[in-house]
């Protein structure tokens, strides 16, 4: 289901959504000016195609301790091991992102890790141990500015 596929209603759900994932649904059917049964039929087709991948609680990272933020790329030796470089990536609780990337290095995580020694345990003790890695380069993040969900504000387009 691609945005050309979303009516006025859809989008306007999604940006209730968007902004609180815990908006009762009933609300949302007021607003929108139709049924809470209708409500749940389109969230649940909104799920059903892919368009809304889930909801979640965000936790502050610093709140729990994580008072490093690291973006790390990754050069994998060959693109072929890309996908078990990612399996192995995935057990290693810092990291909360990987993404594929173009330019100098294959891949990019973001990981959280208490202090700068943790950082550096996460990177020489479990990062670079993955067979295929053959390099790093990191970046400590010293204040997120801001973060939201991508592409909301052009539902209205």
């Amino acid at each position: 289901m691609g945005k050309e596929l979303l009516d006025a209603i859809d989008r306007k759900i999604l940006k209730f959504l968007v902004k609180n994932a815990r908006m009762p649904y009933l609300e949302i059917a007021r607003e929108c000016g139709i049924s809470g049964a209708a409500i749940h039929q389109r969230i649940k087709k909104l799920e059903d195609t892919g368009v809304v991948l889930g909801s979640r609680m965000i936790v502050n990272p610093k709140m729990l301790g994580f008072d490093v933020c690291a973006f790390v790329n990754l050069r994998i030796q060959d693109p072929i091991m890309g996908s078990s470089v990612a399996e192995k990536i995935k057990h290693i609780p810092e990291v909360v992102e990987c993404h594929f990337i173009t330019g100098e290095y294959s891949a990019m995580v973001k990981l959280y890790c208490v202090d700068n020694e943790h950082l550096m345990h996460t990177i020489f003790d479990n990062i670079l141990r993955i067979p295929g890695i053959t390099s790093t380069q990191t970046y400590i993040s010293l204040n997120e500015l801001f973060s939201r969900e991508p592409h909301i504000n052009y539902l209205d387009r």
